[in-house]
């Protein structure tokens, strides 16, 4: 017998199938193997198994072994590796390596067994301790033990009662030694109490729309609290009843244990987490539960799109507007896209939910191509929180230069007075956005990326949050040795330190990168502030959005048209949906909520639609804006990203790829509405020059891309990268 094996090799040069023959063991399609390849043992995957072959027997290498016995992929995961190549121009490795936990295919990480001792099946404890020297304290003891516990593991008895007694039990014949396999199981202290919840009539039609549509896709359009997640579960449970199993993504790992919390409380262990802030062998075990069909709910972020689940019934992507559902990072892919595939593949439902929709998916929904479900009220009737504007170009001239507005201070001391929470949002980490010199103006830069250093006062150092390079704090500034150095804008941790200024007796959490290092850092911080252990949660976009706290009744958001200046034509968008998310934090319990917005630009349009969470005229006036101006999802915005350490053989390459796409360009004018070279905006990240080809194509052409591609990437070298990136989620 033969197979077609892809090797685990990420080139352009491999990327094609290799023949080996096999006799005797377990081969299978989708199964891992060890394979010879020049000189080099390496790991292989299955794609296909075949009693022929044309090629001479003595030139065909021999399967060398099976890794495991049931096959790690499926073929399903084929279909969609084949999909991934395709539409994200990688190799049959690269996108084969999205599937499997990368510790897995380097044998880092194995199931994990534990041993356990028990008394000999059939033996009295009478029988036992007559035999036993009455000096033998610590056997009599641990005999007794065994009779009164049961069967325990041989670490805790041999702490208790030593390794020798243990050891004398087994060798005379008393005790006896097993293995059992361990799960590493996360978070296995969540409480999880199921709670009988009455759903209203909107979640009840919403619920039949979609499980009745002939649409693969529904949209769930539904302001913040109006009980999107119940809809959710009584989906999910649905799928479960009819043998099927079902992914449930958010966009936040911060936002998968209250997931899970509610998927364990509902369907005990048939839910299980995946997501990269697992341990090794947490993440390993989780996997291989729902690849053998010993849990049939994935709960995860976005890598979480690629379960090892059979027989599909539904796909849920929660906030499915988030930016954090693109990768950025080889494989480029959209999982929206790759969700919508494995719903087809399986004939599959597949709901996306949003307060605030994406542009593309609202225009889907309104076009008939989705099925559009609207919750717009919340829970309860509840109120929507009544949202003030602070203008901060007043309050400077009243001469406050704090971070807080006097509206917002007056809002603060009365939610604090009335034992209510606060959660106050800046999308800025550390103490300082910049350090400034005064006297020449000069802002200290990275010195391998072209961005301000910010300053982080817990560690006394600049860190470079594009690379993570650490410096330590200047006294004088490095360009003319003045040592009048100011701080410019403000981040978390220097919020945190004004807050406890003016409240010293509050207790204040923060949450950004800084502070969720940690395993379970952002477990931690909410469990605790869920809890009513702190009075003001401070954090950066990762507690904007899915977060239930019933004590909340006052948001603050300070800068909050920051992001409406980033050169991007998604900024206003991004804008609206982030200030609508964390707003949406507020009053969703008995209390009314109240949000404070603080703002340099308070006539702006967005925001005005943001606070009156107007989003059907927000998305008039963006589609319309967008149509105009010819931007996706009118047109395709293609960007070729050229980087290399040598600048001049970097600008050199670019040169070659931008004239070689002139050719595409020249014969396809009527098809594109923009086509140019130039300097990327991040000029210079991690110690590479970087530049760009930058195209807009009429999204009905997308039979150009693959020429595109093609042209492009035959440039690169060993030493220069060339690679493409299609409506980009981040252009910088």
């Amino acid at each position: 017998m033969f197979a077609d094996v892809i090797v685990d090799i990420n080139n352009v040069e491999v990327d094609r199938i290799f023949e080996y023959s096999f006799q005797g063991c377990q081969v299978k399609t989708g199964s891992r193997v060890a394979v010879p390849f020049g000189n080099k043992v390496i790991e292989g995957i299955v794609i296909g198994i075949k009693e022929n072959s044309v090629f001479p027997l003595e030139k065909i290498k021999p399967i060398l072994r099976v890794l495991e016995e049931t096959p790690a992929l499926t073929e399903e995961t084929l279909a969609l590796m084949e999909f991934v190549c395709k539409t994200c121009y990688v190799t049959r490795a690269a996108a084969l390596r999205l599937f499997l936990p990368s510790e897995m295919r380097k044998g880092k990480v194995k199931e994990q067994f534990v041993r356990f001792v028990s008394i000999k099946h059939g033996l009295q404890i009478n029988e036992i301790l007559d035999n036993l020297r009455k000096s033998a304290i610590k056997q009599i003891e641990l005999v007794k033990y065994l009779f009164d516990n049961g069967k325990s593991t041989f670490t805790s008895l041999s702490d208790k009662f030593g390794s020798s007694a243990l050891n004398s039990l087994v060798k005379k014949g008393y005790a006896e030694i097993s293995e059992e396999k361990f799960f590493r199981s996360p978070y296995k202290n969540l409480d999880t109490v199921k709670k009988d919840v009455e759903l209203t009539p909107r979640q009840n039609l919403a619920i039949n729309s979609i499980v009745k549509t002939d649409k693969t896709v529904s949209l769930i359009f539904g302001v913040t609290g109006s009980g999107k997640t119940e809809v959710y579960l009584n989906l999910i449970n649905k799928t479960i009843e009819e043998g099927k199993t079902a992914i449930m993504l958010v966009p936040e790992i911060a936002l998968t244990p209250q997931m899970l919390k509610q998927l364990r409380a509902r369907f005990g262990d048939n839910a299980a987490i995946l997501h990269s802030g697992l341990s090794v062998g947490e993440r390993f075990d989780e996997w291989w539960r729902l690849r053998n069909g010993e849990a049939r709910i994935a709960i995860g972020a976005r890598s979480a799109i690629y379960a090892p689940v059979e027989n599909l019934g539904l796909i849920i992507i929660d906030e499915e507007h988030d930016g954090s559902y693109t990768s950025e990072s080889s494989p480029r892919y959209s999982t929206v896209n790759v969700a919508k595939f494995r719903a087809e593949f399986n004939n599959a439902k597949l709901v996306l939910g949003s307060a605030t929709p994406s542009v593309e998916s609202y225009l889907k929904a309104q076009n008939g191509e989705y099925n559009l479900v609207e919750l717009p009220d919340r829970i309860n009737k509840r109120p929507l929180p009544t949202v003030e504007i602070a203008d901060m170009r007043k309050e400077i001239r009243r001469g406050n230069n704090s971070p807080f507005s006097s509206i917002l201070k007056v809002e603060l001391d009365e939610c604090l007075s009335r034992g209510n929470q606060t959660i106050i949002f800046l999308n800025q980490r550390g103490y300082s956005k910049t350090v400034i010199c005064t006297e020449c103006g000069h802002v200290q830069k990275c010195d391998a990326c072209d961005v301000s250093l910010t300053y982080h006062k817990e560690d006394d150092a600049l860190l470079c949050h594009y690379c993570g390079a650490k410096y330590k704090m200047i006294t004088a500034c490095t360009e003319c040795g003045s040592p009048f150095i100011r701080y410019g804008g403000t981040g978390t941790e220097r919020v945190v330190a004004e807050l406890q200024k003016l409240y010293p007796k509050a207790r204040i959490l923060r949450m950004d990168r800084d502070t969720t290092q940690n395993k379970e850092g952002h477990f931690k911080i909410l469990s605790s502030f869920s809890a009513r252990e702190a009075d003001i949660l401070v954090g950066t976009q990762m507690i904007a959005k899915g977060h239930d706290f019933p004590f909340v009744t006052l948001v603050g958001i300070l800068d909050a048209d920051m992001s409406l200046h980033f050169s991007d034509y998604r900024s206003s968008e991004r804008t609206f949906q982030l200030l609508t998310q964390v707003a949406g934090r507020s009053g969703r319990a008995q209390e009314a909520g109240k949000v404070v917005l603080q703002t340099y630009s308070p006539d702006n349009p967005v925001l005005r639609y943001a606070i009156n969470y107007d989003y059907e005229n927000f998305f008039k006036q963006e589609i319309s804006i967008r149509k105009a101006t010819a931007f996706p999802p009118f047109t395709d915005v293609v960007r070729i990203l050229i980087s290399g350490e040598d600048e001049e053989k970097t600008l050199a390459v670019t040169k070659n790829v931008y004239d070689d796409l002139s050719v595409v360009y020249n014969l396809n004018k009527d098809k594109f509405r923009f086509f140019g070279c130039m300097k990327a905006p991040l000029k210079r990240l991690q110690n590479k020059f970087r530049f760009q080809v930058l195209m807009r194509i009429n999204a009905e052409d997308k039979n150009l891309l693959d020429e595109i591609f093609t042209r492009a990437d035959k440039h690169k070298t060993r030493l220069i990268s060339v690679y493409m990136e299609v409506n980009s989620n981040n252009l910088t």
